[in-house]
């Protein structure tokens, strides 16, 4: 065991008794020999806390004074944590006993290897992928994040076409494995995200310094999907706009990034007008409310939590990784996983509406 990894499980929990419930005992049996369970809390009402303390002793429970979203909960939870790799878990996740060690066995076959996700199914319908991740997460270049096997609204049912464990550009926060000290390097999350997007903007900033990010077919999880905030909640249509523009702003050159925002406020626009077509006025106002946010903290500084006292990475404003005071130079930007053009035009236009319908050479490499 000495030489085995120290792998820490890591689920954060707000009120979420029933997923605990449901799902705690698949994550228990898991095989890997050199283990820690442990539940971060965001000051859960449900009694959550007092339940997984009585009936399953052997997790650690760190608790949190404020419910911090995501991004500032599972920071705060992980400086307390010792351990060699992490596995960010969502709570409403059902693992096999075995879904630890393919993934870590890539991940320590290659020093590169930052990060990496299982394959994600639907716990609902396990033979179909699930939203959040599924074979592997992409981008394209308009900052549109899209999956193996699942693009914008279209699912697949999974037959073994991404059965091909390879580097992606993002890994779902459904599931992430990342080596402890490229969690220290990269800073952790930003908080400013609160919720989603927040895995893509660590995994850009990890390829941004010299990072893979990975997928690996031989470990799958079953996830059930939308249990913090469901798909018509105007909070989550806020987030995913304001956050977009944040992972756009941050990890694109700034040429670049000057260009595709100013093409994204153009697109955002468009969705706005749809959802008042459709009667969604909250939806429209949360866009609406996303740019406002966006613009007025253009230049502000991301508020960082304090990481143990290992600043490896100064950052700007804008919370771009520098070494040493010096930016890192566009040629060590990794860009495997991102799609050469629109994923809009292709899926709404073109109707290419699988992963395998878009050009192979389109990607880069």
């Amino acid at each position: 065991m000495s030489n085995t990894p120290k792998v820490a499980v890591v689920i954060l929990n707000w009120n979420g008794m029933k997923y605990l419930q449901q799902f705690l005992p698949s994550v228990l049996a898991s095989t890997w020999p050199n283990l820690d369970i442990v539940m971060g809390d965001n000051a859960s009402t449900d009694g959550s806390v007092a339940m997984v303390k009585s009936l399953y002793p052997s997790i650690k429970i760190i608790e949190n004074a404020d419910n911090y979203g995501f991004t500032g909960g599972y920071n705060r939870v992980l400086e307390q944590v010792e351990a060699d790799y992490f596995i960010l878990l969502n709570s409403d996740v059902e693992v096999q006993p075995g879904w630890i060690e393919p993934v870590i066995a890539m991940m320590e076959a290659d020093p590169q290897v930052a990060a990496a996700a299982p394959k994600i199914r639907s716990y609902a319908q396990k033979d179909s992928f699930e939203h959040a991740g599924a074979a592997g997460g992409f981008i394209d270049s308009f900052g549109y994040p899209f999956c193996r096997g699942r693009m914008f609204y279209q699912i697949e049912q999974d037959h073994g076409q991404y059965d091909q464990s390879g580097e992606v550009f993002w890994a779902s926060g459904a599931s992430l494995f990342i080596k402890k000290h490229c969690w220290d390097e990269a800073g952790g999350f930003d908080d400013r995200f609160f919720a989603h997007m927040e895995e893509i903007d660590l995994c850009w900033r990890l390829k941004n310094l010299g990072y893979k990010i990975m997928y690996c077919a031989e470990s799958t999880i079953f996830h059930v999907g939308g249990g913090t905030l469901n798909t018509e909640n105007p909070f989550k249509t806020y987030l995913n706009f304001r956050n977009n523009l944040l992972l756009l702003k941050k990890n694109l050159p700034f040429g670049r990034a000057t260009f595709v925002i100013g093409m994204r406020f153009m697109l955002d626009l468009m969705a706005l007008l749809r959802f008042l077509s459709e009667g969604k006025r909250k939806d429209a106002w949360a866009v609406s409310r996303a740019h406002q946010n966006f613009v007025r903290n253009l230049f502000k500084r991301s508020p960082q939590v304090c990481r143990s006292g290992k600043p490896h990475i100064k950052k700007l404003a804008d919370g771009t990784s520098h070494e040493n005071g010096h930016a890192k130079p566009d040629n060590h930007r990794s860009l495997t996983g991102m799609f050469n053009g629109s994923i809009v035009a292709e899926f709404f236009v073109r109707k290419k509406t699988k992963f395998t319908d878009l050009p192979a050479e389109r990607f880069f490499k």
